[in-house]
């Protein structure tokens, strides 16, 4: 089969790979449809590189068709039409049954020390190869997959993979009072879900910030007030400014959907690309204890949420030495949650919501389709935000 595979720091080819097969008796294999590129990947186009190994295959957004299924997977025949969560979990562990398969128990990468394996996403979450490609290798597939009714285009579904419920549950930590205030900050595919999560979930203000006129532009089309971050001389000023809407209060909760990709610390970047060009037995244990991250988003949040106020990180940070002011977090009591989406947690509140009504937009939410072949040009036009570029799902 055809599938992208990552080769270095911005080089990812698509390849011919061997087919995936049944390996256990809780596989599924899946013919890929549709499948996304998420900011996430751009960590490991950009940033991750020392924790990755060429010819790993990407992606972590699919959806398709069974195509076989293993012994002990009940619930699933093929041609079933389904959606593969980005995190591989049980559901019968205790982390699982407590609602946090992203802690999997089964799953969960010991050696590295970290949660569940995901789809397509370096060593540290075990490597497993990913689903930018025809066909896709699902493991425990008697709980992870979820299936959807024929008729819809893909676009209605395919979401459910990754973006609505890491969105979902950036809303949902950020406890927004009903009728309360939230400030996202990023508007890309996370950033912009959220703010209409939260519209719909009863927000009476929503506020965006970004940088990028195609960004604003969705967000305030949809209803949300935008702040555009390069007409104000720094932060500071931007802080001031949606205090102004807020009483002089700053939102109740604010969710930070940038990540370690923030535009700030010069600094930062140079110590995150000075790692990705050391020799791989040395960038690795380096990256692990001693990496920073751009925190010029998360800063901006900490200064902006109201006192008592809560801050939801969805956006990925990496770093095992960053510098938090500690001060300012206890002084304004700030509460903060941050995470992998709990995918299977959320999907049965989401499933509602995609009716032929369509109330979050997600039947034109993606801005750019494109083939496997045209995968490699999708992530350069998409890390340089280049042609409008938000989301991009890829047809294989």
């Amino acid at each position: 089969m055809k599938a992208l595979t990552w080769q270095g720091k911005r080089d990812v080819r698509v390849e011919t790979v061997p087919d995936p097969r049944i390996e256990e008796p809780t596989d599924a294999v899946i013919r890929v449809t549709s499948t996304g590129l998420c900011g996430s990947d751009l960590h490991l186009y950009e940033v991750l590189t020392p924790f990755m190994t060429p010819g790993d295959i990407l992606g972590h957004e699919p959806m398709g068709i069974v195509e076989e299924v293993g012994a002990a997977v009940p619930d699933l025949q093929v041609g079933d039409r389904v959606v593969v969560p980005f995190q591989i979990a049980c559901g019968n562990c205790w982390m699982c049954l407590t609602g946090l398969p992203t802690q999997c128990e089964t799953t969960q990468v010991t050696a590295e020390g970290m949660g569940a394996a995901l789809f397509g996403y370096t060593r540290l979450y075990g490597a497993v190869p990913g689903a930018q490609a025809e066909y896709l290798r699902v493991p425990q597939a008697q709980y992870g997959p979820i299936k959807v009714p024929e008729g819809p285009a893909d676009d209605r579904f395919v979401y459910l993979s990754d973006v609505l419920p890491t969105a979902w549950q950036a809303v949902a930590y950020a406890e927004v009072p009903q009728g309360g205030s939230v400030a996202v900050l990023g508007l890309g595919p996370i950033g912009d879900m959220a703010c209409r999560i939260a519209q719909v979930k009863g927000a009476g203000r929503v506020f965006g910030v970004d940088l990028v006129p195609e960004r604003l532009r969705r967000a305030k089309a949809r209803g949300v007030e935008t702040f555009d971050l390069r007409s104000f001389d720094d932060e500071k000023e931007l802080v001031e400014a949606i205090r102004d809407q807020t009483d002089g209060r700053g939102p109740d909760a604010v969710i930070d959907a940038v990540g370690t990709e923030a535009h700030g610390s010069a600094a930062a970047r140079m110590v995150q690309n000075a790692s990705a060009l050391l020799p791989r037995k040395i960038s690795g244990p380096m990256a692990e204890r001693f990496s920073v991250d751009r925190l010029a988003a998360l800063y901006t949040a900490i200064d902006l949420v109201r006192r008592g106020g809560t801050i939801s990180l969805s956006g990925v940070y990496g770093g095992m030495a960053d510098p938090m002011p500690m001060l300012t977090l206890f002084d304004k009591q700030i509460q903060m949650r941050m995470g992998q989406a709990n995918v299977r947690r959320w999907s049965d509140e989401i499933i509602p919501y995609l009716t032929d009504e369509d109330p979050l937009g997600v039947d034109d939410f993606a801005t750019h389709r494109v083939t496997l072949d045209e995968a490699p040009e999708a992530y350069d036009m998409f890390q340089k935000k280049r042609d409008g570029a938000v989301k991009v799902l890829i047809k294989p």
